[in-house]
């Protein structure tokens, strides 16, 4: 979070007396939830030596956007490798201030082992084995990852890859579909020398896309794009029913166009919208939950998302506007739910919204800081309008960022001119970026990639040994042998697959190797059990029908960061409003209900996905998936005007899940159930006295 974002809020909005967590927890709910977080600090010589590092980094990142370098994928992880074990103890318990001599000799390791792919790749790719040290220096690559990725991501994808390794080379006394036989110089040669395993899609996608993105998040985020989504938040929905808790999903929504992070933007947020709601009257659990349900659907919201948005690009092989074009109505739908809740939750207990007068104004905040939306939109219309790349889109838009700020200050000093002000102290007093503000995003730019291209890296390690063995490919068979022809079946089994392995894997090494593994057998099973819906997606466009697929793998790894008993996002919530985590986590689940049953409709209807929509279909789809949104909270809340008996629950519940699967026969009944259910309860309103939520 930018220094200008961690000091109360604009102080001539006024908000400025709103209660704020305390800096210095937020950062301990950081470190403990979120090990990227868990980074060593100094104050000497060693943090201007790091600093350049990362700058130098991201300096190389832009440079080979442009020009592209020859072997980016060894000199990408090359410096990742150096800087994490220069900024990661190899206990999170260990002091801060400290750099033992052991972990500079292991970041010279990892830097070399890399360096030496990069100097000598010509020569490795001509000749057909390994010379003896080649097999000693992949080996000691990978060991080397693996503990990087342990102090940076955490220990349970390094047990997986690990568990992965063991399974290829044991494979001769594997049981049956793991058994293989392969020799130990053929798995190093794939893991750490071809571009299958360690330098493989994944740790490419990182190098080429996801670095220049989370570049252009700590860009925008110098420019105090975080203070104004709360502002714009509060000007919106502040003053409605139940405000503080619609200002949280909104500004988690805005938020997640620039982080990726869950957990993040949970802590940056609800250090904020948490106190906000718990004073209005909202029950701990809930006030958390509001905030982690919402943070963690940032990573499906479009026009950046998550890190796997980016690798699914090569996974499915579309365009990345295709996947930011199939994602825009399940966000919203997603967003929706939550918000539709929220109001229900406040009717039902007479919460009123924060008053208008302590609220910032809607047209003074575009007026004055509107143009900060302009990267964002620019970002857009790159992607959609043009046929620029997803890097150059990156590019424009760090761009944008930067001259924003430069173009206000320049109109607003020509306007103090005119009017005799001092110009001088418009540029003082201006919030445009300085050379320093340069600096630090393209250095937070660099520390923000670390555990994403770990994550790659690692995961890359996992996919490699399942192409090497085809374990993929007899795990599928035998999951498909079990469902048999039923396709709800076998998505029920990935969904399971994808929020066990998200407990404890990152999203972005949840989505590689769920994919890897189970989006073929969904692929498959569509082909078979959808074969005219299967052919439509065929005749759209190359790989249109691979894409349901994989975003039902992606949005299942997402929510796995709510789904208790992990849960980091509800955790982090919890820890700030010092709630119960297991309870702030069920809560969590019950708000991002919409993530768990959009999936399955865009499986059996991808225009959904607006893959071969019209635009009134688009239309029809969003009004009344959003009217089933509706019905469906109301059963969750069993409330509309008073409480709900069971009839109304299920008349409620069944309305909301016809609508939100796109039809004519269903939308009519569906809308049908829910103003049966609306009517019913206004006129028991009526007749009935008023009875306490």
């Amino acid at each position: 979070m930018p220094d200008k974002e961690k000091n109360t809020l604009n102080q001539h909005n006024g908000l400025a007396d709103i209660e704020r967590v305390a800096e210095e927890e937020i950062n301990q709910i950081m470190s403990k939830y979120d090990r990227e977080s868990a980074y060593r600090t100094f104050s000497d010589f060693r943090a201007q030596v790091i600093a350049v590092i990362c700058v130098a980094f991201s300096v190389i990142q832009l440079y080979h956007a442009v020009y592209a370098i020859t072997y980016m994928r060894a000199l990408h992880l090359a410096i990742v490798l150096l800087l994490a074990f220069i900024l990661y103890p190899a206990k999170r318990s260990m002091p801060k201030n400290t750099l033992p001599w052991y972990d500079i000799v292991l970041a010279l390791l990892g830097f070399g082992v890399c360096m030496y792919q990069v100097v000598n790749q010509g020569a490795l790719a001509a000749r057909l084995r390994l010379k003896p040290h080649e097999i000693y220096l992949g080996v000691l690559g990978l060991v080397l990852l693996l503990e990087a990725t342990r102090r940076v991501v955490g220990l349970p994808i390094v047990v997986i890859a690990i568990v992965f390794i063991g399974v290829a080379i044991f494979g001769n006394y594997m049981p049956g579909f793991l058994r293989s036989n392969l020799s130990f110089r053929r798995i190093i040669e794939h893991l750490f020398y071809d571009y299958e395993g360690v330098f493989g899609p994944a740790i490419g996608a990182c190098a080429n896309f996801i670095f220049l993105f989370m570049l252009f998040g700590a860009f925008l985020e110098r420019t105090g794009v975080g203070e104004f989504f709360i502002d714009l938040s509060n000007a919106i929905a502040g003053h409605k029913r139940g405000g503080p808790a619609k200002v949280a999903v909104i500004t988690s929504a805005l938020e997640g166009t620039v982080s990726g992070s869950s957990v993040a933007n949970t802590v940056g947020s609800g250090s904020f919208t948490i106190p906000m709601m718990k004073n209005l009257g909202y029950r701990p659990e809930f006030a958390a939950a509001v905030e982690a349900a919402a943070s963690t659907g940032g990573q499906i919201m479009p026009p950046v998302m998550g890190a796997a948005a980016f690798l699914m690009v090569d996974a499915v092989g579309v365009s990345y506007a295709t996947i930011v074009k199939a994602a825009i109505i399940p966000a919203l739908l997603y967003f929706a739910g939550i918000y539709i809740i929220i109001d229900i939750e406040s009717k039902k207990r007479g919460l009123v919204g924060m008053d208008k007068d302590k609220l910032p104004r809607l047209a003074r905040i575009m007026a004055d800081r509107g143009y900060l939306l302009l990267p964002l939109l620019a970002i857009i219309y790159v992607l959609t309008g043009t046929s620029l790349t997803t890097a150059y889109a990156a590019l424009i838009g760090m761009l944008v960022a930067v001259m924003g700020g430069y173009i206000k200050t320049i109109f607003d000093a020509v306007m103090a001119a005119t009017r005799g002000n001092s110009v001088k102290e418009v540029v003082r007093t201006s919030e445009m970026m300085r050379l320093t503000d340069h600096w630090k995003a393209l250095e937070a730019g660099a520390r923000n990639v670390l555990a994403v291209a770990l994550a790659c890296a690692t995961s890359g390690v996992v996919s490699g040994v399942i192409t090497l063995t085809g374990i993929g490919a007899r795990i599928g068979g035998g999951l498909t042998a079990l469902a048999g022809d039923h396709l709800l079946l076998l998505l029920f089994f990935t969904m399971i697959a994808s929020i066990v392995l998200g407990m404890g894997v990152p999203t972005t090494a949840n989505y590689l190797i769920t994919s890897s593994v189970m989006a073929p057998v969904v692929i498959s099973a569509m082909q078979r059990v959808l074969p005219d819906t299967f052919a439509a997606l065929q005749a759209i466009g190359p790989n249109m029908q691979n894409l349901p697929a994989h975003m039902f793998t992606f949005y299942f790894g997402i929510v796995a960061d709510i789904t208790p008993p992990v849960a980091l996002a509800a955790m982090a919530g919890a820890a700030i409003a010092k709630s119960d985590p297991l309870r702030t986590g069920l809560e969590a689940t019950r708000l991002a209900i919409a993530a768990f049953l959009i999936p399955y409709m865009f499986i059996f209807n991808p225009k959904l996905l607006m893959i071969g929509a019209q635009w009134w279909e688009v239309l029809q789809m969003s009004v009344t998936a959003m009217i089933g949104m509706f019905g469906v909270a109301m059963c969750l809340q069993r409330f509309y005007v008073h409480k709900m008996n069971l009839v109304q629950q299920l008349m409620s519940l069944t309305g909301g899940l016809l609508l939100i699967d796109p039809g004519m026969l269903t939308d009519f009944i569906g809308i049908g159930l829910i103003l049966g259910v609306v009517l019913w309860q206004r006129y028991d309103h009526k007749r009935l006295p008023v009875q306490p939520a």
